[in-house]
């Protein structure tokens, strides 16, 4: 089995296609990271060799951010948006849609489930 950046990648699938479930890695990047590695992109996971594995890996290290370091990144990235107080920052905060969507509805997904104002319970 194949483990590149922490991840088992499947072996019943192609390298290409198997590449993207590491976070950071899409179509593109998975097709350019086989050109460089020097690797036929029909080539199933388990078909590859050592030394096939380890030219991956080394592209990856060499030339992307990926898994840990591009969550931490993006986690900063958005930390600062919130220190400067910008518009991006302020929404991250309030938990609103962050670009440009509408609000007076479906934003359920990022404002959540819907609280109810003003219901009172009956007296007799």
């Amino acid at each position: 089995m194949a483990r590149i950046s922490g991840i088992d990648l499947p072996r019943n699938k192609r390298i290409v296609v198997s590449l993207t479930y590491i976070f950071g890695i899409g179509n593109t990047v998975a097709k350019a990271i086989c050109d460089k590695a020097g690797l036929d992109v029909d080539t199933h996971t388990k078909d590859l060799t050592d030394d096939e594995i380890n030219n991956i890996r080394k592209v990856i290290e060499e030339g992307y951010r990926v898994e840990g370091t591009l969550r931490a990144e993006i986690a900063m990235n958005i930390k600062r948006l919130m220190a400067i107080n910008s518009y991006r920052g302020m929404r991250h905060k309030r938990g609103l849609p962050v670009r440009g969507q509408r609000t007076k509805t479906n934003a359920r997904t990022r404002k959540g489930p819907r609280r109810t104002v003003g219901a009172k319970a009956k007296t007799k």
